[in-house]
């Protein structure tokens, strides 16, 4: 096939046209910037910004499949900021493949599409959308979802998947971050109980996409679904932090805060950057206060069943694999 990946110069990206390419597929990628490791897979590149439609439409044409994974991530910024990537830039993708009859779409979302600020335990895909969302990132992404799933029929089969909490090697969001904070002694532990966290491996996350787009057929059991994807490991989120900790060296983290004293925090937090006009992401939000005070683990037996999804690489196996690219790095 030839695909067009979406953000493909990101951490998830990445994996996935690593992955196409290794097995002999043709890709091409759409991203506001160059990447030279890219260059590297024989990747096609554009840089272009995908809430431009006919930019998307370019980037399109020719193509078998789409893959999306770009959006804006994080929890902080204005609506519009992630209005038009996450929202707007979906809506633009599925009019390019409805424009050039691509028959694929494969969806990056996310679980924080049905949080609600409350404990997630073993939840499976009948859990609906959150009614109230405590940031634009979970919100615009829940619009883009519905949307992308919305656009599945006869001739073009649509598939979303939330992936929680990816890491692993080539991380630049959550690993490098909490080795940072961790090595500066400013992470707490939120909550007094050990509340189970899933987590998804790098490699899994790009293998859940791939098994995705080659499932995705008119007639196929996945088509027109959303699916929660993870290693099927969940971890209390201490233990998760510090496994991640220890493998750059750092001490494990044994201060707690309690969950309201963390959620007032971010509160003030928020009020205050509002106040201010602040554009970086504060220390502390609502929506990481309770996303940190919670318990986050999925059924994944639907992406099983319906599409053989199954995690390759263990957490243990993924930690030693993170340890050994820091040593080298």
């Amino acid at each position: 096939m030839k695909v067009l990946i979406t953000g493909g110069g990101g951490f998830l990206g990445t994996a996935i046209a690593r992955m196409l390419v290794e097995r002999g597929d043709t890709v091409r990628t759409i991203a506001r910037n160059a990447y030279p490791h890219l260059e590297n897979l024989t990747v096609e590149q554009v840089q272009a910004d995908i809430a431009d439609p006919e930019a998307v439409a370019r980037a399109a044409a020719g193509c078998d499949a789409v893959v999306h994974t770009a959006a804006k991530a994080g929890v902080w910024g204005s609506l519009d900021a992630y209005y038009q990537p996450n929202v707007v830039g979906t809506r633009n993708i599925v009019l390019a493949c409805r424009t050039h009859q691509i028959p694929k779409l494969i969806y990056t979302s996310t679980p924080s599409v049905t949080f609600r600020g409350e404990d997630e335990d073993g939840v499976n895909e009948r859990a609906p959308y959150a009614e109230h969302f405590l940031c634009h990132y979970a919100r615009t992404k829940a619009e883009a979802e519905q949307a992308v799933l919305e656009a599945n029929g006869p001739h073009l089969t649509t598939v979303a998947l939330r992936p929680h909490l990816i890491w692993g090697p080539g991380d630049n969001h959550l690993v490098p971050r909490l080795i940072d904070r961790g090595r500066q002694g400013r992470i707490r532990i939120v909550g007094h109980r050990d509340n189970l966290v899933d987590s998804t491996y790098i490699d899994n996350a790009a293998l859940a996409h791939v098994l995705a787009l080659d499932a995705a057929t008119p007639d196929a059991p996945c088509a027109g679904k959303a699916y929660f994807i993870s290693n099927g490991e969940p971890m209390a989120m201490a233990a998760l932090i510090n496994a991640i900790l220890d493998t750059a060296g750092v001490p494990p983290v044994t201060k707690r805060i309690s969950a309201n004293a963390a959620y007032y925090a971010g509160a003030l937090m928020e009020g205050l950057y509002h106040l201010f006009g602040r554009e970086d992401e504060p220390m502390m939000t609502r929506f990481v206060a309770r996303q940190l005070a919670t318990a986050h683990w999925f059924d994944i037996s639907a992406a099983k069943r319906d599409f053989g999804y199954v995690p390759q690489v263990s957490i243990k196996e993924g930690l030693e694999r993170l340890r050994e690219s820091l040593r080298d790095a």
